[in-house]
């Protein structure tokens, strides 16, 4: 199928059950932040290039150093940029798991240097 025809209903029961494959400890480890599906990135960020997702919140690694009162952690997937860069359904698939372990790795406190070695850039 084309991706064109991946509805939010869709997209967002392959976000659960990219969530749903990851191992254990890696769940455990991401409870607390919320997974969330937009369309679009927000207004600020067109012109700025494609964005498939973002992590907004403190890395597991300094959650020492959180702010009281400050929002909770959470990670954005962006369905119609994700879908320009798929042809079919399975390639949505496989890039909302892709970009998911990207925003997880940047929860962990990875930056993008370490996230392009491991290759989930």
């Amino acid at each position: 199928m084309d991706a064109d025809s991946v509805d939010l209903d869709r997209f967002e029961d392959m976000v659960m059950q990219a969530l749903e494959e990851l191992p254990d400890w890696i769940q455990e480890a991401v409870a607390g932040i919320a997974i969330m599906v937009d369309d679009e990135p927000p207004p600020d960020w067109h012109g700025r290039g494609l964005l498939l997702g973002q992590f907004h919140g403190v890395a597991r690694t300094r959650i020492g150093s959180r702010v009281p009162g400050s929002l909770p952690d959470r990670i954005e997937l962006y369905r119609i940029p994700i879908l320009k860069v798929s042809r079919t359904t399975d390639d949505v698939a496989a890039r909302v798991r892709k970009v998911l372990g990207h925003e997880i790795g940047h929860a962990f406190g990875l930056g993008e240097d370490r996230l392009r070695e491991l290759g989930w850039y």
